[in-house]
């Protein structure tokens, strides 16, 4: 059995919630599909979804699979792509959203350098903190930072996105450095009252595992750049991506602290619709995101 295909049977599985759903698009039986999943999971010795009657569940193996086996159809096709267009250029429009902050600084200053590699390409971005419907909406790829939800959407890991809890060294002076994650409870903190972000708290590693601390809430905005502001001010303790605060860092204008217990990093995606054929400027426009986050000198370059 081609193993290319058991892998597009996974990922069409694990994307459509069910082995008929996949049968249905292929215009095979269910049983097809089935033998097709078996197999793959032999190969590989491990279980990667959970069958029941009524529903297809990931394994923690599967989850970690799926955006592997993602990512190697998307540079696949990306690969036949290449020398299949020979000389032919990218051309037609693309419908980019990106969150606002993140978007401005760093999705924005790319605009411009990728239309000039592709002249015939032309580009609406739109930024945003809410999560925008990219198939009703009309979108062909999203910008992301974070951990994503479970959906049909494909997702290409970009870069990884580090968090710090930094304040200002004049508000360290005042109230003191935090020793330990439980300390900022007794701080004053500047949190985002986004409804789809830091629900949990902030997140940290305590004895090997993953810690999230809920601190109290003095001042929060909906804007992260506010609360940047507000915390170069020395109005408190942020949580703050890499990203936002690391020119700062450098410059000493805020220090990190708790380093010791920093959290994992999540991650920086490019999101868009399952799709067999891409057209050539998104493929392109991904590639060339992926190319500039990869670079480690592009996060020290940028202010």
């Amino acid at each position: 059995m081609d193993r290319l295909k058991q892998i597009e049977t996974f990922v069409a599985v694990a994307t459509k919630g069910s082995l008929t759903a996949a049968a249905l698009a292929e215009g095979i039986a269910p049983a097809v599909i089935g033998r097709r999943i078996d197999a793959l999971e032999e190969r590989l010795g491990v279980k990667l979804l959970v069958r029941t009657t009524r529903r297809i569940s990931l394994t923690h193996e599967g989850s970690a699979f799926l955006e592997d086996a993602q990512r190697l159809l998307v540079d696949l096709a990306n690969a036949e792509a290449s020398v299949s267009a020979g000389g032919v250029k990218a051309s037609g429009h693309l419908r980019i959203t990106a969150p606002a902050g993140f978007g401005r600084r760093h999705v924005a200053p790319l605009v411009p350098r990728f239309l000039a590699e592709h002249p015939e390409v032309s580009i609406s971005l739109n930024l945003s903190d809410r999560v925008v419907d990219l198939v009703n909406e009309g979108f062909d790829c999203a910008i992301r930072v974070g951990d994503l939800p479970d959906s049909s959407l494909v997702s290409v890991r970009l870069a990884d996105n580090r968090r710090l809890c930094v304040a200002s060294p004049a508000y360290l002076a005042r109230r003191g450095w935090p020793a330990h994650p439980q300390d900022i409870t007794q701080h004053e903190c500047l949190i985002l009252s986004s409804e789809a972000s830091q629900t949990r708290g902030w997140a940290f590693t305590v004895d090997g595992q993953p810690t999230y601390v809920r601190p109290p809430a003095r001042l929060d905005c909906s804007d992260g750049q506010v609360l940047h502001a507000w915390c170069l001010e020395g109005l408190g303790l942020a949580w703050r991506s890499l990203w936002e605060v690391e020119a700062d860092v450098r410059a000493g204008k805020l220090q990190s602290v708790l380093d010791d217990y920093i959290a994992p990093p999540n991650g920086i995606y490019a999101v868009f619709a399952q799709r067999k054929h891409l057209p050539l400027r998104l493929r392109l426009w991904i590639d060339f995101v992926k190319q500039a986050y990869g670079d480690p000198t592009y996060w020290r370059a940028v202010p």
